[in-house]
């Protein structure tokens, strides 16, 4: 199956909450949504009484995402705690999201999700940094992991982010530190929610930041459960082509399918370039890629796939995209179904059809016109007259009238001395 959706809540949708965004998706035709966890704006406390015992989805009006403290010297919590009944010298990290409130509604969300048939993951924040100082690092590892809890309340399949920076060190060493740390992190998704999520990792269209397509295959090949994400705007940027050819797009879809395991997640947008990297996203009519070589090779596929729009123009350039497969879909079909071409029987062998003859070279003297045809005139010209035929184009003579019996106005004028007419 393939699925179109855009990233984040639909911007013709009236509503800003998570059951509005998915109910106006289901409503334009789409069945996938990517759910934008940007801001970030966590509050960490103590325990009140009256939530002791109880479990941190259950209580309402608070979305806790963690419990702590986490060992001395380490930046995971307790995974399992999430789920278990709290302690009251525990502590809590609560988020004020604007989606949602508490896991009720993330419950909600979930619930309506599966059914309209509309798959959901959510992205994680955009800034951070697991090459970094030891700071940026433990916030950028706890962003995934409050990312991770969000998505397991709201149902997600996958939780989508970027790597951080080279820094100072060599490339090598970078994506190195990239792979321990990302084989911690999928450690503890998997105490939290048994595996069930995936953690894809998108590349980035920056020079200076990880995640070149060949650093994001080798990591899903190096840690299990870690999808790469296909995104063509920012794979387009770094390698400094706009994949102008089916074959460079299915080269490259290959490469992310194989990492995959039958089920592609891809972004897609229209991308300006600046110097060596990414400038900035725009709508898929405006920037240097087109849709049209990818549809053809969805249409083509034999496998799971998820298209989500990343352009400015979010649920617009879905419904485009998917118009666009549609139609490639449609002319796959055609040449496959065509009737075939009959042929020609079998018959006695004939002799060629003569060859067309040549204009000559000079143009033929011009016939002479053949003479006048005589033609029957009309009764004001003498046609009353029996016999009387006249050569076409001559004028008849005017019929002679009898003497006598003249009338008053049929009588010639004479002048007179004062210059006036007299009959």
């Amino acid at each position: 199956m393939i699925r179109f959706g855009p990233a984040g809540i639909p911007l013709s949708c009236k509503g800003r909450t998570l059951r509005d965004g998915i109910s106006d998706v289901h409503h334009l035709g789409l069945t996938a949504m990517e759910v934008q966890f940007i801001k970030v704006n966590p509050f960490t406390r103590g325990i009140y009484d009256e939530e002791v015992g109880k479990r941190p989805m259950e209580i309402p009006g608070q979305l806790i995402v963690e419990v702590g403290p986490p060992a001395k010297g380490d930046v995971y919590s307790d995974a399992a705690a999430l789920q278990a009944p709290l302690d009251r010298r525990a502590q809590v990290t609560t988020l004020n999201w604007f989606l949602a409130k508490d896991y009720g509604d993330l419950t909600q969300a979930k619930n309506l999700a599966r059914s309209v048939d509309v798959r959901l993951t959510l992205h994680a924040p955009y800034y951070v940094n697991l090459v970094g100082s030891p700071e940026a690092r433990e916030r950028s590892l706890r962003q995934f992991q409050w990312s991770c809890a969000l998505a397991m309340g709201l149902g997600a399949d996958a939780v989508v982010g970027h790597l951080g920076f080279y820094a100072s060190e060599d490339r090598e060493g970078a994506v190195r530190r990239v792979v321990e740390e990302v084989r911690r992190l999928r450690q503890w998704m998997d105490g939290l929610d048994r595996g069930r999520i995936l953690l894809a990792l998108e590349p980035s269209g920056h020079p200076e930041v990880i995640g070149t397509p060949e650093e994001i295959l080798g990591i899903a090949r190096a840690v299990r459960r870690v999808r790469p994400v296909l995104n063509m705007a920012h794979v387009a940027a770094r390698a400094g082509k706009p994949f102008e050819t089916r074959e460079e797009v299915q080269r490259v879809v290959e490469e992310f399918l194989a990492a995959s395991h039958g089920d592609l997640y891809l972004n897609f947008a229209g991308v300006e370039t600046y110097g060596p990297g990414e400038f900035r996203l725009t709508p898929i009519k405006r920037g240097r890629m087109h849709f049209d070589h990818v549809a053809e090779v969805l249409a083509d596929r034999d496998y799971d796939a998820t298209v989500i729009s990343s352009s400015p123009l979010l649920e617009h350039d879905a419904m485009y995209m998917k118009l666009l497969y549609e139609r490639a879909l449609s002319k796959r079909f055609a040449r496959r179904h065509a009737p075939p071409v009959p042929k020609p029987a079998p018959g006695p062998s004939r002799s060629p059809p003569p060859a067309p003859r040549k204009a000559p070279a000079h143009p033929a003297p011009r016939r002479p016109q053949s003479p006048a045809k005589s033609t029957r005139l009309p009764r004001s010209q003498g046609a009353h007259i029996k016999g009387s035929h006249v050569p076409r184009g001559r004028r008849p003579p005017r019929p002679v009238r009898p003497r006598g019996n003249r009338k008053a106005h049929d009588r010639p004028r004479r002048a007179t001395p004062h210059g006036h007419r007299k009959r």
